[in-house]
């Protein structure tokens, strides 16, 4: 029996958006689950962005992520190398690694090679958890986190824009997104 490994990102970003490439991660958020969505394990950190250390007050406002939250957070590399080892006797087990949507796959590529960093992850298959609840309830387009839980008939659960709260919620809809015996 595998373990699923659902992971969220908070980056640094104002009103509008930014484009990917200027991002940076504040926040991972990771929940270890079970294909039935229990949660074996979890991680949270926070993450000091160097480029652009002022978090904006958009960014804050969205997030609910302090100026002292990511000030006192050690950066991207040491974060990693933490999570690292909090994945390491997990790592036989894992299935895959899953996130809402490709964002999160998309930023993590460019912090480890920003920072020169090699990943457990790069050996495991990613999930775009979003596609796949779309292609299994037949949506025409796929839907935000929020909407897939009501969907679902399920409430979101914590604050939305938190890495782990976001995880667990996506991991409440790994069991109803991927079929039977599937990877």
């Amino acid at each position: 029996m595998g373990h699923w490994l659902v992971i969220d990102l908070e980056a640094t970003t104002d009103n509008g958006g930014w484009p990917i490439t200027e991002m940076e991660i504040i926040e991972i958020g990771a929940s270890l689950v079970t294909r039935e969505g229990r949660e074996v394990d979890h991680f949270q950190r926070f993450v000091r962005p160097r480029r652009r250390p002022q978090l904006t007050p958009f960014c804050c406002e969205l997030t609910h992520i302090t100026q002292a939250n990511v000030d006192d957070a050690e950066k991207f590399d040491l974060v990693w190398r933490q999570f690292e080892q909090w994945l390491q006797p997990h790592h036989a087990q894992l299935q895959a690694w899953v996130s809402w949507g490709d964002y999160d796959r998309k930023q993590l590529l460019q912090e480890w090679q920003l920072h020169h960093v090699r990943s457990l992850l790069e050996q495991l298959p990613h999930i775009n958890l979003k596609q796949r609840f779309a292609k299994a309830r037949h949506l025409q387009r796929p839907a935000g986190l929020n909407s897939a839980l009501q969907l679902a008939g399920l409430q979101f659960a914590g604050q939305q824009h938190r890495a782990l709260e976001d995880a667990r919620n996506t991991a409440r809809l790994l069991p109803l997104s991927l079929p039977p015996g599937a990877a």
